[in-house]
C-alpha cells in the first residue's frame, strides 16, 4: 500500500480527523468493551442480540478506526497560505459559483464535510480561478456554472 495516493487535508480538517481517532480508540472503544462484557452475563451467547449487537457494532468501530488510520497515515496537509496566494480552487476553498440558470451556491471543497474534491462539482471546480466557466458533470446531468469568488 506504499503506492496509495493520499488525499490533501488543510490542518483543521486533519485535526478534525486526529480527534475523531481518539475518541473512537478511547471512549467509544470502551463502552463497546463494556457492553459486550454485560451482554455476555446475560447467559447463552448463541441467541443473545444484546451481544450479537455489540460485537456488530465493535466490527463497525474497528473498521472505522483503520479507515481513518489510513487516512490520516497517507495524508498530505496543504500550504494554506500558499493556496490562498495562488488564486485557484484548492482543498481548503471556498467557492462561490453562479449557475447558468442564475441560482447562486457556495461550496466548501473538503474531504471532511464539504463537498469532495473527488465529486463532480469538486473536479469541476478544482484549480479554477475567479471568473472560470465550468462544466459539472452529474449524474442527475450535466450544468454550467461560473466561479464568482474563491475564500479560504
Amino acid at each position: 500500500m506504499s503506492d496509495q495516493q493520499g488525499e490533501q487535508l488543510t490542518r483543521a480538517e486533519r485535526e478534525q480527523l486526529e480527534a475523531e481517532l481518539a475518541e473512537l480508540e478511547g471512549p467509544r472503544r470502551q463502552e463497546i468493551v463494556e457492553a459486550i462484557a454485560v451482554a455476555r452475563g446475560h447467559g447463552d451467547l448463541s441467541e443473545n442480540f444484546e451481544y450479537h449487537s455489540a460485537k456488530n457494532e465493535q466490527g463497525l468501530l474497528e473498521r472505522r478506526i483503520t479507515i481513518l488510520r489510513s487516512r490520516l497515515q497517507y495524508a498530505e496537509v496543504i500550504d494554506e497560505e500558499a493556496a490562498a496566494a495562488s488564486g485557484v480552487v484548492t482543498v481548503g476553498s471556498k467557492v462561490e459559483l453562479e449557475r447558468e440558470d442564475g441560482e447562486q451556491m457556495t461550496v466548501d471543497i473538503s474531504s471532511v464535510g464539504g463537498v469532495s474534491p473527488e465529486s463532480p462539482v469538486g473536479k469541476a471546480v478544482l484549480g479554477k480561478k475567479v471568473g472560470d466557466q465550468i462544466v459539472v458533470e452529474a449524474p442527475r446531468g450535466t450544468w454550467r456554472a461560473r466561479v464568482l469568488s474563491i475564500g479560504r
